[in-house]
């Protein structure tokens, strides 16, 4: 049987439409001071965003360097994609598969983004976080 990290998809995100894309949106991090990361999916590609082809969700980790455990930064989910009574498409909202959050750090290490899409699966990526 497979272990879950098997089932993630990776790829450069300027080409491949379902890759998280994670930016630093605040500058750059410095230890102990809040700074912003953006993540979204489809930044270069659009991804569809309808009833039947969607992000269903985005989750955002930091894994401190040197340190063996990740810990949880957020858990982002989108339920809007158009649906109504009336059909698919025909609704009057539609969620955005992208994130702003605010974070601090004590030290160096990684961001890790997943995303799921309703019809491609798990996707990740990460970014080094240094510090000034």
């Amino acid at each position: 049987m497979e272990r879950v990290g098997a089932l993630y998809g990776t790829d450069d995100w300027k080409k491949e439409k379902h890759v998280p894309v994670i930016e630093v949106v605040s500058g750059t991090a410095k230890a102990d001071e809040t700074f912003a990361v953006k993540v979204s999916l489809g930044k270069e590609i659009a991804h569809p965003n309808t009833t039947a082809h969607h992000i269903r969700w985005i989750q955002l980790y930091f894994k401190p360097e040197g340190d063996k455990f990740v810990y949880q930064v957020g858990n982002y989910e989108f339920t809007a994609h158009g649906e109504s009574v009336e059909g698919p498409d025909t609704g009057p909202v539609y969620t955005n598969h992208s994130v702003i959050t605010e974070l601090k750090v004590k030290r160096p290490g990684a961001l890790y983004a997943t995303a799921y899409c309703n019809i491609h699966g798990l996707w990740e990526n990460s970014l080094a976080i240094t510090m000034d």
